[in-house]
């Protein structure tokens, strides 16, 4: 098990997969994208999970955003490749081979559909980090997998070489705090809910794997940031600001407001697989208008503040 990679810190894009209006892999749109957070100040890319329309790809098309990730990071930021399955065998499979193109750790979601035990999920995890030379970092996001991954067996899992954190998408800040409490401190809690995991890093979570950071790098790198520095006063001027645009970008299934959003700002197309589709135009003004109103008032509270220049 490789060991060696350095703790991700931070705001982690949960990155989008940019298509053609056709549906197909918009590849040159991916790497600006790669570039745009880069110079934003993102600490990883998270490629393939579920805001990168991972149910809707083929396993070469998944295995090639991976790489394009990677080759085109070129060592500037981590890259974590969503590389779960509801086949113990599958995700094994599909981690190995997104190791060898040179992922940094992987994200593994709990498995959806089966419904495993609470013992079947800690010997999926248990095997995956067995066999694989990645970094794994847990998903729990039990509101699509049908299975809610329970803390006592996060906390087995924190105990198996190469399981190195986990990120939390349920939004249960007393439950994120009950795991920090107990996890040992090598163990990285994540959030993967934009509403609740800047309250969660200033509580010792490690990071936020963020579907606002698609749209919004610089300003959600310094939330994180301050986040981080315990700066509590940060905090809460800038998620005030941002709890209207978080709201927003759920008013329909993941991705499919935030690429919309995207499209609008000129960095993608406005491809997207069935079965999602299109996003409503009851909802665009509304996610337009809180977009506009969160970035001016979070770059005014950032600059002022000097976390970004």
């Amino acid at each position: 098990m490789n060991q060696k990679a350095h703790p991700i810190r931070g705001s982690i894009v949960a990155l989008v997969t940019p298509m053609h209006n056709d549906g197909s892999l918009d590849l040159p749109a991916l790497r600006e994208l790669v570039d745009w957070h880069v110079a934003s100040g993102t600490a990883a890319l998270v490629a393939v999970g579920t805001t990168g329309e991972s149910p809707t790809v083929s396993v070469e098309e998944h295995l090639r955003v991976i790489e394009v990730c990677v080759e085109h990071a070129g060592g500037r930021i981590p890259v974590i490749a969503g590389s779960g399955a509801n086949s113990t065998a599958e995700a094994i499979e599909l981690t190995k081979r997104a190791g060898a193109l040179g992922a940094s750790a992987s994200l593994q979601v709990v498995p959806y559909y089966n419904k495993p035990t609470q013992e079947g999920l800690y010997r999926h995890f248990r095997r995956i980090a067995e066999e694989v030379d990645l970094p794994v970092i847990l998903y729990n996001v039990p509101g699509r997998t049908g299975a809610d991954l329970q803390n006592d067996t996060v906390l087995r899992l924190a105990q198996v070489p190469g399981i190195v954190g986990i990120k939390d998408a349920t939004g249960d800040l007393e439950r994120g705090m009950r795991l920090l409490r107990a996890a040992p401190t090598s163990f990285g809690v994540y959030s993967g809910d934009d509403a609740t995991a800047p309250l969660l890093m200033l509580m010792g979570g490690r990071g936020n794997i963020s579907v606002t950071a698609n749209v919004m790098p610089r300003v959600m790198a310094a939330l994180c940031d301050a986040a981080l520095a315990g700066d509590a006063k940060m905090v809460r001027a800038m998620q005030l600001e941002l709890v209207e645009l978080h709201h927003a970008l759920f008013a329909e299934a993941n991705p499919i407001p935030v690429k919309w959003l995207l499209a609008r700002r000129g960095k993608m197309q406005d491809g997207i697989r069935l079965p999602l589709t299109p996003h409503d135009t009851r909802f665009h003004s509304t996610l337009m208008d809180a977009f506009d109103r969160a970035e001016a008032a979070c770059e005014a509270i950032v600059l002022k503040q000097g976390w970004i220049s």
